[in-house]
């Protein structure tokens, strides 16, 4: 199993970024998805999820801003997130779950002036 993030990097306060998640070696239909982020010395927090069904559920922190979507046929997550705040900045890891969890590298976004 491989999960990959893209789309991180360094982007402004009130600005926009979109990370994707490409998944292989699992049947990805059946695995509930979810973003996860770690800031510097902060443990691992849920941002959102995407069950295997679509549904949708968010952190307070960051609902109304960033929404996450899932393409069945591209074995893909996303999550859009706009009005990027400096607390938003940490590192996004991709999380696929059915019975066992499974994780990416993760992606660097920096939301800075």
């Amino acid at each position: 199993v491989q999960l990959v993030e893209s789309g991180g990097g360094l982007v402004q306060p009130g600005g926009s970024l979109r990370l994707s998640c490409e998944a292989s070696g699992l049947t990805f239909g059946y695995y509930d998805m979810s973003w996860f982020r770690q800031a510097p010395g902060k443990e691992r927090e849920l941002v959102a999820v995407i069950t295997s069904g679509g549904n949708t559920n968010y952190a307070d922190s960051v609902r109304g801003r960033f929404t996450i979507s899932r393409d069945n046929i591209k074995n893909t997550v996303y999550l859009q997130m706009n009005s990027l705040k400096p607390e938003d900045t940490a590192v996004y890891y991709c999380n696929a779950k059915y019975f066992r969890h499974y994780w990416g590298q993760g992606t660097q976004v920096t939301v800075s002036s």
